[in-house]
């Protein structure tokens, strides 16, 4: 055989080799300071974080909890942390408009931010728990999520030296399935977004935000309604509200229904904080909006029309230009963004 007629068959034979399977996504790799203050709070937020009588903020509580939201540890499998669907890059949101869990099983919302979670009074997207102690335990025990049980988890990490070390340090019981809730909880309160260039503006620092994200800011506090919802130093009223998103979608998301049973909540989500929403597409509980402008403009047209909307809910009449201007001042509420001058 001719030397080009062996080449050829060569490149054949690699072209035909066998593609290798493809293993499961990379874990989120941990990429924050090496120390998170548990006591320095970022302009703008209340000044006092709420923090449980029974839970005290600890660095020993902090250090595991922040171990354990990174660690595979607690997944069925070992493939999935926290962190998998609260991506600490990504605003500690989802980057996909649904969950993605264990085995690749699609959950039905999208991971929401797990910033300035600390001054939270309802949990997950329908409020079914009320303490960040309550909700840390679900995702570990959720078969579309981490596809554990407690039992388990706590029985692992009892057999491990280092966490029951660990553990040991930050409470005197140990590894119960207690201790597991309040150091994830303790990790999650330390997670907190301010000093955003809206928050300069407040403080008497005019040139934080320019003119289109000046006007977005008067949008937001007359015409657009928004603060109706999003309210206070979080900008969120932490109530339920029916705004029409995904209405009439198979498979129906009940939201808080699901919860109270109430037909008055079929469709009412949790309204979530406006702070950091540069890093946190895709938007809305169920992940249906790629762009900010999206959002305003879904808005703007009125929502989603459903039986339950939401009274605030209603068409807003912005030109194209202010739904832009609304959009540049919800990407102004986000810490590091910089500086605009006129």
């Amino acid at each position: 055989m001719s030397p080009k007629g062996l080449l050829c068959l060569l490149i054949l034979a690699v072209c035909f080799l066998p593609l290798p399977a493809a293993g499961p996504p990379a874990l989120p790799r941990d990429t924050l300071p090496d120390k998170l203050s548990l006591t320095e709070i970022p302009l703008g937020l209340e000044s006092k974080r709420p923090v449980p009588a029974d839970n005290p903020l600890t660095e020993a509580k902090v250090r595991l909890g922040r171990k354990l939201f990174f660690d595979p540890i607690l997944s069925a499998d070992r493939s999935v942390s926290c962190a998998s669907c609260h991506h600490p890059d990504h605003g500690f949101a989802g980057p996909t408009p649904l969950a993605v869990g264990i085995a690749g099983k699609k959950g039905k919302r999208n991971a929401p931010s797990l910033l300035n979670r600390a001054y939270g009074a309802a949990f997950f997207w329908d409020g079914r728990e009320a303490t960040l102690e309550a909700q840390a335990l679900h995702p570990i025990a959720s078969p579309l999520e981490m596809g554990a049980t407690v039992t388990e988890a706590v029985k692992r990490l009892q057999a491990n030296r280092e966490y029951d070390a660990q553990f040991r340090r930050a409470f005197a019981e140990g590894v119960t399935a207690v201790n597991l809730a309040r150091a994830l909880a303790s990790f999650e309160r330390v997670l907190l977004s301010g000093a955003t260039p809206v928050d300069q503006f407040r403080t008497g620092k005019v040139q934080a935000l320019g003119a289109s994200e000046r006007h977005g800011l008067w949008l937001y506090e007359s015409r657009a309604r928004c603060w109706r919802c999003h309210s206070g130093s979080n900008f969120t009223d932490e109530g339920f509200h029916n705004t029409g998103v995904s209405w009439g979608k198979t498979p129906a998301d009940g939201g808080r229904y699901e919860v109270t049973r109430q037909q008055s909540d079929r469709g009412r989500f949790k309204t979530p904080s406006l702070r950091g929403l540069t890093a946190t597409a895709p938007y809305m509980h169920d992940g249906s909006l790629a762009t900010l402008e999206d959002v305003a403009e879904f808005y703007n047209n009125g929502g989603g029309k459903n039986p339950n909307l939401d009274p605030a809910v209603q068409p807003l009449g912005l030109s194209k230009s202010e739904v832009k201007d609304l959009a540049a001042f919800l990407r102004a509420l986000s810490a590091g963004v910089a500086e605009r001058r006129e």
